[in-house]
Parts: structure tokens; C-alpha cells; sequence
């Protein structure tokens, strides 16, 4: 059972006893009202209490006594089972599972960031499976704030120094409200989120995309390069393992390069050319959010280690440099 099926079980008992204890005093007051109405006659041997005396006969208490039972059983009863019920909303599905998704959530003056296991981060949305249990584990960075899904029934403190873990399963597919219930500061009304709840294939998709970086490459004038033939990029983590190698083919049609990761974390890329036509250039990106980024190469290389981008005048393929009539001579004269 979810949160929501628990709340609604015992938001219905308590509804349908109220209604039928309701319903029992109301036509046990109409009834006796009728009874003992005042219709204007008095018969003789009518024993009417008088004012002062207390009233006589009765059946010695029990009604009273039955009635009294009645309620302390019923009561009692609730209060066990619902204590029951609570206790599984408190404990969730025997803890976090194999299966289930673990988020840490930070509140801050006036957003909220989600950060998962597999080191994808998010604000301000948090995307979930549907059918899949969810714990949260909820904190702050600066003030105090309170993490609430209502559509859920979830409700956890944000205090700083602090965590708060609980847990939630949403089963139907869509977008949720999140917000802050506790009066955080001037934007607390604004501090809002969604919870997005995918299909277990649309969620691992989006992960996925999550976790891959598209990268194009710019020459020196920081114009796309487009033939990408003579490179080869190579992906490193931040222990310096390469988790991955790339060649021009596996660049797209448009000249972007989709690289993909396991793990969230800030990967160095190292591009360099199979031919020394450029230098090898290499920079460090996040990939936690899917992002889209350009990286600029480095200067062209004439295939003998010097960098054509430092030389003033045209080559003529031989190292030289082609002559023109402006050419000065040793001695400094002109030809």
C-alpha cells in the first residue's frame, strides 16, 4: 500500500463510523422527542418527575454502563489500528530496497535541488518512476523549510544540520505540485517544485539522458567544425580511467558528438588529431543535467610539431616560405 491508499483507508473508517454514530444520536434524539412530547393531556397514574426531585425508576445504570463499554471499545479499537497504520507509514516498504529510488533533497531560500544516486542532479523537478517506491532523505542549507508533495500525503522538515528521511510511491503518471510548508522567508510562497512521474521506460530514457553530454567542436575563430574525420576524442573520469574513446565517425550528421556516462560526475575530454593537424586540446565538464557544450581546439599543427597558427607568412607544404615581392633579403635590402 502506498501513502495515499493508507490516508484514504483511514480518512474512509473514520468517515463511515462518524456518519453511522452520527446518524444512531440524531434519530435517537428525534425519537424520544417525539415520545415525550407534549401532547396536553394528563392521565392519573402518569409519573412525571417533579421539579426539584431527582427522576424515578430506570434499570439501575445499565444503559449507561453498556453505552459507556461501547464507546471505550470502539475508541480503543481506532486508536490501535490506526497506531498500526501509521507505524507503516513511518517505516515504508521495510526500508529502501534493491528496487527502490533513493534522492537527497536540499531546500534553500526559495528552490529545492535533488540529487540521485546515480549522481544525476536536478532543481526544482523530481523525476520519479511510476509503481517504483521513492525515499527521500531532506535537509537545508540555510534556513528552516518543510518538503511537502500533498497530492503524495509526503511531509518531511528541512532543518540544517539535520535529515529527515521518508518515502513515497506514486502510481499514476503526470505532474505534482511540491512545496515548502514551513514560512521560510518573503519567497516562500513562490518556493515550488514538480514531480514529474514517468513510465519505468520514459524514466530510464531521461536518465539516460541525464548522463550524456552532446559536444561540438569549434576551430580557432570559433566557428563549428564539421569534419571531424582526423579526430579522436577520449573520456576520462575524474580518477583518470578512461571510460570511453571516440572517433569522427561517431560524430552526427550536424557535427555533435553524444557521449554517454554511467555515473554523474565531472569527466575530462581530450580531443586530438590523427593527422597533427591541431593540437590537442582537453577540458573538464559536469555531466549531471544533460548538458550541451562547445569546446574549442587548439591551433593547427604542420605535422612536424610546429603550430601553424604562429606563423605570420604562408608555407609552401616544405617548411618555406613562399616569396613575394615585398621579401627582404639578409642584408635587409629589398630585390
Amino acid at each position: 500500500m502506498t501513502r495515499v491508499d493508507i490516508f484514504q483507508e483511514l480518512f474512509l473508517v473514520f468517515l463511515g463510523l462518524g456518519t453511522i454514530v452520527g446518524i444512531i444520536v440524531v434519530a435517537y434524539i428525534l425519537y424520544n422527542a417525539y415520545k415525550y412530547r407534549d401532547d396536553g393531556e394528563r392521565h392519573p397514574d402518569e409519573d412525571l418527575p417533579t421539579l426539584g426531585e431527582l427522576p424515578t425508576g430506570g434499570t439501575g445504570g445499565k444503559k449507561l454502563f453498556v453505552s459507556f463499554f461501547l464507546s471505550a471499545l470502539i475508541v480503543i479499537s481506532l486508536t490501535l489500528w490506526s497506531y498500526g497504520m501509521l507505524i507503516d507509514v513511518e517505516s515504508g516498504p521495510e526500508g529502501p530496497s534493491e528496487d527502490a529510488l533513493e534522492v537527497d533533497v536540499e531546500g534553500q531560500t526559495f528552490s529545492w535541488s535533488f540529487y540521485y544516486e546515480n549522481g544525476v542532479e536536478s532543481s526544482n523537478e523530481l523525476v520519479v518512476p511510476a509503481g517504483t517506491p521513492v525515499w527521500v532523505d531532506v535537509t537545508s542549507v540555510d534556513v528552516w523549510h518543510s518538503f511537502g508533495i500533498t497530492s503524495q500525503r509526503v511531509k518531511a522538515d528541512a532543518i540544517p544540520g539535520e535529515h529527515d528521511q521518508t518515502w513515497f510511491q506514486a502510481d499514476d503518471e503526470g505532474e505534482y505540485l511540491i512545496e515548502c510548508f514551513e514560512l521560510c522567508g518573503p519567497g516562500h510562497s513562490s518556493m515550488e517544485g514538480t514531480l514529474t512521474v514517468m513510465s519505468q521506460e520514459d524514466y530510464e530514457q531521461w536518465v539516460q539522458d541525464q548522463l550524456t553530454l552532446t559536444l561540438t567542436l569549434e576551430d580557432g575563430e570559433g566557428e563549428q567544425l564539421n569534419e571531424t574525420e582526423n579526430v579522436e576524442v577520449t573520456v576520462q573520469d575524474s580518477d583518470g580511467e578512461t571510460v570511453g574513446t571516440y572517433t569522427g565517425e561517431d560524430f552526427d550528421d550536424e557535427g555533435a558528438l553524444e557521449i554517454g556516462v554511467e555515473q554523474g560526475d565531472t569527466y575530462t575530454v581530450i580531443v586530438e588529431s590523427t593527422d597533427g593537424s591541431f593540437e590537442t586540446t582537453e577540458d573538464d565538464f559536469e555531466i549531471v543535467d544533460g548538458p550541451e557544450e562547445s569546446l574549442q581546439i587548439g591551433g593547427s599543427d604542420d605535422g612536424n610539431g610546429n603550430d601553424e597558427s604562429s606563423s605570420d607568412g604562408d608555407e609552401d607544404g616544405n617548411g618555406n616560405e613562399d616569396e613575394n615581392e615585398n621579401e627582404t633579403d639578409d642584408s635587409g635590402g629589398e630585390n
